[in-house]
């Protein structure tokens, strides 16, 4: 799988990340001070949501110091679906509820084994389908997943001011 991550900093955690995805037999892209480029989260957050989008990547990480403007600058992308994870459970729920194709890091609060715990539960959850889960569930998150779309297209097509 390819993976695009971008974080607006080089740390010991961005190269922890970049190391255990090659582990895990990932190809990493890396955009921002990871590719050695100086630019803040919002550009490096909207160039891993784009190659995401445009299907140059598989998946998407971004990071920022809270994880929160990443999450919100990659979002900004029509068709992501970024989720801000502090724990295994919330990217494990992001993944089944959500779709979640971006995963959205703190550099300041997250550690390497919760970073490995999270990666953990990303990669193995799968999207719910019809051949995984019951008829419940996945008739709840296609029907909030359309909404979602809904919601997205709304205001992507709102007319000028």
């Amino acid at each position: 799988m390819k993976i695009a991550l971008g974080s607006d900093e080089r740390t010991h955690l961005t190269d922890f990340l970049i190391e255990e995805l090659k582990k895990r037999g990932h190809r990493v892209e890396t955009y921002g001070p990871l590719a050695d480029q100086a630019q803040d989260w919002p550009d490096v957050s909207r160039a891993v949501a784009e190659c995401v989008v445009r299907g140059q990547a598989d998946e998407g990480i971004v990071c920022c110091w809270t994880g929160t403007g990443a999450s919100i600058a990659a979002n900004k992308v029509p068709g992501v679906r970024a989720a801000l994870c502090h724990d295994a459970e919330t990217a494990r729920g992001a993944r089944i509820w959500n779709r979640a194709n971006v995963l959205a890091l703190s550099l300041r609060a997250t550690s390497e084994p919760i970073a490995k715990e999270i990666l953990d539960a990303w990669f193995s959850t799968p999207f719910v389908s019809e051949t995984s889960g019951d008829a419940n569930t996945l008739e709840f998150v296609q029907r909030t997943l359309r909404q979602l779309d809904a919601l997205e297209q709304r205001y992507t097509s709102l007319p000028e001011h």
